[in-house]
């Protein structure tokens, strides 16, 4: 279960990707799919019968050198019997301009069963660089960058601001990610559409498989399904996987100050 909030993150984030078909984006302030206020909570199984924990994501509004811009703080911590002997403490924050969706800077603490990271990372787009600071070592590394380029928490909200309705059953996308001091090149299929079952209703969801690497982790490349809301939100609402010893999934289990209507389907 080590990293299994950044398994989570990963399988949020991975739904950012840019088309390999250009896709529109809708970033002005009357079209955004989230706004300030927005709040989501996850909780997380292992083997679908375990509680493993729970995570929250946070939008808040902010300011960059005058510019408007968003601070979006993901954490998570695990509970019940997972935390007797794996406690887990993690907190991911990223800041994010408001017409470009582009991240300008993202915090990375955790605390993983004794394993720990303190990181923090600038993206310059003058210069097409990440400086990456690391307080747990006292390191300073900069690294090439494209303009184009997503951390593992802004990814989802920059997806979650696509247009997403011309989507064609397995069609590719893909992302450039910079994380862990590379950019990281993901894929993933579109499924379909389909209607699931929640803890808040049935609910209209846009599916995808994203292409993992097989092995320590996952069980075999296309063992993650990820399903996010098939409207304005767009907010991921399921994610499972197989992994290499029994199964994670992540359900939204709470949320509250969204931009656009949740839509349940209520049967006759």
């Amino acid at each position: 279960m080590k990293n299994y909030l950044y398994i989570l993150f990963f399988f949020i984030s991975v739904l950012s990707f840019s088309q390999s078909v250009k896709i529109e984006n809708e970033n002005t302030e009357t079209k955004l799919a989230f706004k300030g206020g927005e709040w989501l909570k996850f909780r997380i199984s292992y083997s679908n019968f375990l509680n493993a924990g729970y995570s929250t994501i946070e939008v808040k509004d902010t300011k960059n050198k005058s510019l408007e811009a968003f601070h979006i703080t993901g954490k998570g911590k695990s509970s019940g019997f997972m935390s007797l002997f794996f406690s887990v403490k993690d907190d991911y924050q990223t800041f994010m301009y408001k017409e470009s969706l582009k991240p300008y800077r993202f915090i990375r603490k955790i605390d993983e069963g004794g394993y720990t990271k303190d990181q923090e990372i600038l993206f310059d787009y003058s210069t097409n660089e990440a400086t990456v600071k690391n307080y747990k070592h006292n390191t300073e590394t900069k690294h090439p960058i494209s303009s184009d380029i997503q951390d593992i928490l802004s990814s989802l909200y920059f997806l979650r601001n696509q247009n997403l309705n011309n989507l064609e059953i397995g069609q590719e996308i893909e992302l450039q990610m910079f994380f862990d001091q590379e950019i990281n090149n993901f894929k993933l299929h579109f499924l379909g559409k389909e209607v699931i079952k929640t803890k808040f209703g049935k609910i209209k969801t846009l599916a995808f498989r994203p292409m993992v690497q097989a092995g320590r982790v996952f069980k075999e490349q296309e063992s993650v399904t990820i399903w996010i809301t098939d409207d304005k939100n767009k907010i991921p609402l399921r994610i499972k996987a197989s992994l290499a010893v029994g199964s994670l999934r992540a359900d939204l289990d709470a949320f509250k100050g969204l931009a656009h209507p949740f839509n349940i389907i209520f049967d006759n």
